[in-house]
C-alpha cells in the first residue's frame, strides 16, 4: 500500500509541475518533475523487492519478460530525455516555445505512455505473484490521465503551435504515416538534434 501511495504522490508532483510551468513559474516547483520521477521509481523498486522476496523472477519466462521490461524502460528514458532537446524541454522557461515534432514525437504526441505501459505490463507479469502488475496498471492509468491533461490544458498554453501539432500527429496510436515520419526525422548523434536523412 505504501508503494502505491508513493507512486500516486509522484503523479501529483507531475501535475503540480505542469500547473506551475503554465501559471506561477516558481523555480523551486520546477524540480517537481524530478521529485515525481524519484517517487515513482521508489514505488517500483519497493514492489520489485517485495516480488523478489515472494519468489518472483525465478523462471526463464519471467526473466524474458524482465528483459522486455528493461527494453521498454530504455525506450521510455530515451523518449523523455534523449529524443528531444533536453535544455529547451526541461530547463528553459522562455516563451514562446515550439513543439518538437521529430522522431519519437512524430510517431504520436505522447509516445512515453506506450513505453511506460509496456514496461509495467512486462515487469508486472515477470514479478507474479505480487502487486507490481496491479500497481503498474494503476500508474499507467494515472499516466494516461496525466497526458490527457497535458494534451488539453498544459501544452496548448505552453506551445503556440500545439494545435497544429495535435491535428498532424496522432494522440497515442501510431499510424503508417506517423511511423514513416518518425523514421525519416529520427535524431542522429552526428547532427546534434537535427533531422536524420
Amino acid at each position: 500500500m505504501a508503494s502505491l501511495v508513493l507512486g500516486l504522490l509522484g503523479f501529483l508532483a507531475y501535475l503540480l509541475y505542469d500547473v506551475n510551468s503554465v501559471t506561477k513559474k516558481n523555480p523551486l516547483a520546477h524540480s517537481l518533475f524530478a521529485v515525481g520521477s524519484a517517487l515513482l521509481l521508489a514505488a517500483t523498486v519497493w514492489d520489485l523487492a517485495a516480488a523478489w522476496r515472494a519468489g518472483a523472477l525465478r523462471s526463464p519466462g519471467s526473466w524474458l519478460l524482465a528483459v522486455c521490461a528493461i527494453a521498454f524502460g530504455c525506450l521510455l528514458l530515451y523518449t523523455l530525455f534523449f529524443s528531444l532537446p533536453f535544455d529547451e524541454t526541461y530547463r528553459s522557461q522562455n516563451a514562446p516555445r515550439r513543439v518538437y515534432d521529430r522522431g519519437m514525437y512524430a510517431l504520436c504526441r505522447h509516445p512515453g505512455v506506450l513505453w511506460f505501459f509496456l514496461f509495467y505490463l512486462c515487469l508486472g507479469l515477470a514479478c507474479l505473484p505480487g502487486r507490481l502488475l496491479v500497481h503498474g496498471m494503476l500508474f499507467s492509468l494515472c499516466n494516461l490521465l496525466y497526458v490527457l491533461f497535458q494534451d488539453r490544458w498544459t501544452f496548448p498554453r505552453t506551445f503556440p503551435d500545439y494545435p497544429d501539432y495535435r491535428r498532424a500527429v496522432p494522440f497515442l496510436l501510431p499510424t503508417i504515416r506517423s511511423l514513416r515520419t518518425a523514421w525519416l526525422t529520427r535524431r542522429c548523434a552526428a547532427d546534434k538534434g537535427g533531422a536524420a536523412s
